[in-house]
């Protein structure tokens, strides 16, 4: 299909596929994803596990389009892939009984009001269904329980089994089963098990899902979440269940936008100048043998620059996933993840063995389960190996990557944030005194020593030193600036103590070679000095100024004294 330039319009942040196709958006075909779960339409249940953001709900939305009995969606598929197949057209297109529910949504401080939420969508579910209301095949009492439910005022043993009654009041109705539509089924399990309501969300949960266990009602059903929550904890004895995960190959062209995709969508903006700054920033995911970017940064960025084409690549991600998944990895003082850490932000990999069945209640009692949420989730990826480099490595683990400068942006600022805090919580009472005093080898030790806690990111530069410093004198209750104008130049750092009226000023360097460091120490003091960085501050009261040299080379540190 050819596009006018000037009228692209692209959907951002929409995720309904009759929206976008009624109002001519810019559109991906996925199409092909029907027919694709049609060849096993055997399958009573398939599970598509897919990081957030990457298509899931428009997909889900597309097939509900699709195979909706009470609508005619003819004319929005017109033109796509799947239209192309006329008899399996005619044979599922709007010819099935279908429900399409999302518990996004569902979320709560505590049980109670997260269970109101969940009861409300499944409320809002009913009354989509409202004229099952007059049919003659439905009982008086199955009229009863649809009215309980849309009002929201059935007990929860109700509310439970309020999904498999659905389903068996439409094939009443229709005298054909129903195809059952689930998106974002573990986000109620992920807010539950986040803010420690967990288990009595999880019986719930598993109540709901109990309409795919032995329910001849049911035609087949297809449900996403972010990650595949073990069988036996919310599927049990539900038959013919698949999954299809981003370690698998069948599905995963359908979600997130491939490189030809994103070229196309490039070349029918005018924006294929901008196609290596797009492939470093939002490219590199590795789903089964499918490379593919992720869809929402792609459109979001896309978006800007037909609105200024100076725009930057940003971190639209980080504000639509919960980041906090890092900064748990490095909160564990049982585990010592640093090296890992490290290589990762280097840009290197690592290897790690990864389950595929994980529960949100034991996600952080292993490193392992630790490794595989940040793997599902997107914020790891496989890495690429080639042949004699995959013979080296252990069957039992995944060679695992940051897949692009998005993602390591969100890792290295969760990294600063942790040091950051974690240096608040320290007593640097001791730190402080020498500082005070001058004493340059107990500095030394110490600084060296924090320096060896630090996770870096190997861009070892005056910059980072300067950062590392300036976060570990914040927040003690001490004036501190940095880069502050005095003197004849600019000075680094300056720390002031105004109830004793005392100071210290530091020049720091860096150096890529350690038998450097007493050079650069002394280059440092002889810069204070010269400048004259400390007249100013004794000129203004304070009695005592110390002037301190310090010389980094990677995580080696040395202190001078003038």
């Amino acid at each position: 299909m050819d596009f006018d330039r000037d009228r692209v319009v692209l959907p951002v942040g929409r995720s309904s596929f009759a929206d976008i196709r009624e109002n001519d958006y810019y559109f991906i075909d996925k199409s092909g994803l029907i027919g694709e779960l049609l060849e096993t339409d055997g399958t009573q249940v398939t599970l598509i596990t897919r990081p957030r953001r990457f298509g899931k709900t428009l997909a889900m939305s597309m097939m509900s389009e699709f195979f909706d009995i009470r609508k005619d969606s003819e004319a929005l598929f017109q033109g796509l892939n799947i239209a192309e197949n006329e008899s399996l057209c005619r044979a599922w297109m709007n010819q099935w009984p279908t429900v399409f529910l999302s518990f996004k949504s569902v979320d709560g401080l505590d049980f109670n009001s997260a269970y109101e939420q969940l009861a409300s969508v499944l409320g809002e579910m009913y009354k989509e269904h409202l004229y099952l209301l007059e049919s003659e095949k439905l009982s008086g009492y199955d009229k009863e329980f649809f009215d309980q439910i849309a009002a929201e005022t059935a007990d929860m043993k109700d509310v439970k089994k309020s999904l498999r009654k659905l389903t068996q009041m439409m094939e009443a109705h229709y005298g054909k089963p129903v195809i059952l539509l689930i998106d974002e089924y573990d986000v109620p399990l992920a807010k539950a098990s986040e803010k420690g309501y967990y288990r009595e969300m999880m019986d719930v949960v598993k109540g709901v899902m109990q309409a795919m266990k032995d329910n001849t009602s049911l035609k087949f059903a297809v449900i996403t979440g972010c990650l595949r929550i073990a069988k036996e904890s919310i599927f049990t004895g539900t038959n013919n269940f698949v999954s299809d995960t981003i370690s698998d190959t069948r599905l995963n062209e359908y979600f997130g936008f491939t490189q030809a995709e994103v070229d196309r969508l490039l070349g029918d903006t005018g924006l294929s100048s901008h196609q290596t700054e797009i492939k470093e920033w939002y490219d590199g995911y590795r789903f089964g043998d499918s490379h593919v970017y992720c869809p929402w940064d792609v459109m979001n960025h896309v978006r800007n620059l037909t609105l200024d084409p100076s725009s930057k690549p940003k971190n639209f991600w980080e504000n639509t996933s919960d980041n906090a998944i890092v900064r748990s990895f490095l909160d564990r003082h049982d585990l010592d993840v640093s090296e890992k850490f490290e290589a990762l932000l280097a840009g290197e990999r690592i290897s790690e063995p990864i389950t595929d069945n994980l529960t949100y209640d034991v996600l952080d009692s292993s490193e392992e389960n630790l490794w595989s949420l940040l793997y599902f989730t997107g914020y790891l990826t496989k890495a690429d190996v080639r042949g004699s480099e995959e013979g080296e490595l252990p069957r039992d683990r995944l060679p695992l990557r940051i897949p692009n400068a998005e993602v390591m942006d969100i890792f290295k600022k969760s990294v600063k944030s942790w040091f950051r805090d974690k240096q608040v919580e320290r007593d640097r009472s001791a730190f402080f005194q020498a500082l005070w005093t001058g004493d340059a080898e107990k500095l030394t030790a110490m600084i060296s020593d924090l320096l060896f806690d630090t996770i870096s990111y190997h861009d070892y530069r005056e910059s980072f030193y300067h950062a590392f410093l300036t976060g570990l004198l914040a927040n003690a209750g001490y004036g501190v600036r940095s880069n502050y104008e005095t003197g004849l130049g600019r000075s680094d750092i300056i720390i002031k103590d105004r109830k004793n009226r005392r100071a210290v000023v530091i020049e720091a360097k860096w150096t890529d070679d350690e038998s450097r460091l007493d050079k650069e120490c002394d280059d440092a003091l002889r810069q204070i000095e010269e400048k004259r960085y400390a007249e100013e501050i004794q000129r203004a009261g304070f009695r005592t100024v110390e002037k301190l040299g310090v010389a980094f080379c990677q995580k080696t540190c040395l202190v001078k004294r003038q």
